[in-house]
């Protein structure tokens, strides 16, 4: 049998098993050494592919959290970006994993340039199967330029509320009042309507109160605008605002607006409303009920 030459590459490790199967099928005096042989080179380079993917694993968290630190050394102390920080450490580990992948399969014997022909000619196969993934990438770029929101804020993302907790390359997580960890795509993200809660350092609150067309609205109006005005947290500008908004079937709709800061927006509505209730209970200004009124027909005579 021909000797290769030396500088020849070895064959890979599978397609040493294959040819020791065929040896030991075709019968020789080498046949059970050429087998062993070939299962002991693919044993070695399984192990030392296992080793390279727990190693890439390790580097994938270890670039994850250096590029972390990196970009918290280099912001401002008073502007650090969580959302930049969170992204790019993803990025790296992505990275560092993609090029542990590669290195797994060099030593499993499958090249580069296999890959990447196996990949050129299934091209259009393999974007049809990836486009999610790849636009909830592009996606993640974009919100992260455009920062719509950063970790921390309070959004509104396809009807559900919740914190910003992390955004990376294919998701954001949200955490909501009940503590529950949503995660969305972020193609679904990109695509959906995004109210962000956290931006405005003022918020206006707006509650609505229901007057009988028997009581005086001025007064209502007057009640209102005191209580709001007696809480510190209201804004004094824009001043409070009270009138009467609409007329229904049963009473008529007085609207309190008023301005507060964002930390203290929920205190403040929920106690302005519970002390605008009972103002208007105390000054005889009730809220009215709906009734029915039964009339009683005579039955004409015979």
């Amino acid at each position: 049998m021909a000797q290769p030459a030396p500088d020849a590459s070895p064959p890979a490790p599978i397609d040493a098993v294959r040819s020791g199967v065929h040896a030991l099928i075709e019968g020789g005096s080498d046949n059970w050494r050429s087998f062993f042989d070939a299962v002991s080179q693919l044993a070695v380079n399984l192990v030392i592919a296992g080793l390279i993917l727990i190693l890439t694993l390790w580097l994938s968290r270890w670039a994850a959290r250096l590029t972390r630190r990196g970009l918290d050394r280099l912001q401002r102390p008073g502007a650090k970006d969580a959302t930049l920080q969170g992204f790019m450490a993803s990025l790296a580990r992505w990275i560092v994993i993609v090029v542990g992948l590669m290195a797994v399969l060099e030593q499993l014997g499958v090249r580069a340039t296999s890959i990447l022909a196996v990949l050129g000619a299934a091209s259009i196969a393999i974007g049809l199967a990836l486009q999610g993934a790849l636009s909830n990438v592009a996606a993640g770029v974009m919100l992260l330029i455009l920062r719509p929101y950063r970790v921390g804020d309070v959004v509104e993302i396809n009807g559900r509320v919740g914190t910003v907790r992390r955004l990376d390359l294919f998701t954001t997580q949200l955490s909501d009042a009940d503590n529950l960890d949503i995660y969305m795509p972020n193609g679904k993200v990109f695509g959906e309507m995004i109210i962000n809660y956290s931006s405005p350092a003022n918020r206006r609150m707006e509650l609505t109160f229901s007057v009988d067309y028997d009581h005086d609205l001025a007064r209502a109006e007057a009640l209102l605008i005191d209580c709001a005005s007696a809480d510190p947290r209201i804004l004094k500008t824009p001043a409070p605002w009270a009138k009467v908004t609409a007329l229904g079937e049963h009473s008529v709709t007085v609207t309190l607006r008023a301005w507060a800061k964002l930390d203290v927006y929920w205190d403040a509505r929920f106690d302005l409303l519970e002390r605008a209730a009972v103002a208007l209970q105390t000054g005889g200004l009730e809220h009215p009920y709906p009734h029915q009124v039964a009339v009683t027909k005579t039955p004409k005579p015979d």
